[in-house]
């Protein structure tokens, strides 16, 4: 058995997979805030795929979250070959991708929005952190958070047997450039309708955000777009050593985790976006059309997923460089972006 600091991964998932076990079942036996359903603020309950749910459901939670904890504990296991990643896996990527929706990304989207309102004097029609943030959508970032407490603990477990892992620093550089590529057909189309141009709609469609509605989609675009410039930080030298017009940090090493975690968060709230859109054209919610409405957005699974791809690779790049410097097999200058 593992000693509890190098299994630390492993039991914080089973502790969050019993703590949420417990919450379900609290909802179950009538506690209040149950997060779907009825008290789900989604208007039509066309986002939420456990809209139609009643707090009864919290009892298929509790199950739900014994299996993850039994799993997570299974992967403290040294010698374990039945060792249950076919189930760690696809829960994890369940409570990652399935159960949250798009709330997630406008969540994040326009918080710079409402920090900055107050100070440049915009009401935003009254808009607050609440309507951003209410309790269904905080609870998708529990549910995420779980999800990648059980990945984590599955790739230590990998690790520590010495599989060989998928994200290379040759397959981390294709994916930056999928990264920055992709989002600008959707990019396009917002600055487009914010200019009066209708690419991929219909000029009435255009019409009815002439109140300030497509300023608000450019911002998301140019949000976007910078976020592309600074994926390309993954493969650069400045993503290791900071520039030297940045005082104070001018020749320092940038922390991993400072661009690992951002970078990480916005492939999941990208990726499950785009997994909404997906599902409502499958559904046939849009229109042929009104194309530039819909279908850049459904390209957004493949964005999360070279964001995530060239994430990892970065991490595990800038790892391994941490411990050749460590050794002394490496100058502690970010050279080491030549070898990869």
């Amino acid at each position: 058995m593992k000693t509890f600091t190098s299994a630390w991964r492993q039991y914080a998932a089973a502790s969050w997979a019993l703590a949420y076990g417990v919450l379900g079942a609290a909802w179950a036996l009538g506690t209040p805030g149950f997060p779907w359903g009825a008290t789900d603020p989604d208007p039509d309950g066309a986002l939420s795929i456990l809209a139609g749910t009643t707090p009864g459901f919290g009892w298929w939670i509790a199950a739900f979250c014994l299996l993850i904890a039994v799993t997570a504990l299974a992967l403290t296991r040294r010698s374990g070959h039945r060792a249950p990643l076919f189930v760690a896996w696809p829960v994890a990527a369940l409570l990652i991708l399935v159960i949250p929706d798009s709330r997630l990304m406008m969540g994040v989207a326009y918080t710079p929005l409402l920090l900055a309102a107050p100070v440049l004097g915009w009401g935003l029609g009254g808009a607050t952190f609440a309507d951003a943030w209410p309790w269904p959508v905080l609870n998708q970032l529990v549910c995420v958070l779980g999800g990648l407490l059980l990945a984590a603990a599955a790739l230590a477990y990998e690790r520590d047997r010495g599989r060989r892992s998928w994200f290379t620093p040759q397959r981390g550089r294709v994916a930056v450039y999928v990264a920055v590529v992709v989002p600008l057909v959707y990019c396009a189309t917002r600055w487009a309708w914010a200019l009066g141009v209708p690419l991929g709609v219909s000029k009435a469609f255009l019409a009815e955000g002439e109140g300030g509605l497509w300023l608000a989609g450019a911002y998301l675009a140019t949000f976007g777009a910078f976020g592309g410039v600074l994926t390309l930080g993954l493969t650069q030298r400045w993503g290791e050593i900071f520039p030297r017009w940045i005082p104070g940090l001018r020749g320092r090493r940038v922390p991993p985790l400072l661009a690992v975690v951002p970078a990480g968060f916005v492939s999941i709230i990208i990726t499950v976006a785009g997994l909404t859109y997906l599902r409502w054209t499958i559904a046939g919610r849009f229109a042929l059309e009104e194309w530039g409405a819909w279908l850049p957005e459904c390209f957004w699974p493949i964005w999360g997923a070279a964001l995530a791809t060239a994430t990892v690779s970065y991490h595990r790049r800038r790892r391994q460089t941490t411990a050749e410097v460590a050794a002394g097999h490496a100058p502690p200058t970010g050279r080491s972006l030549s070898r990869t």
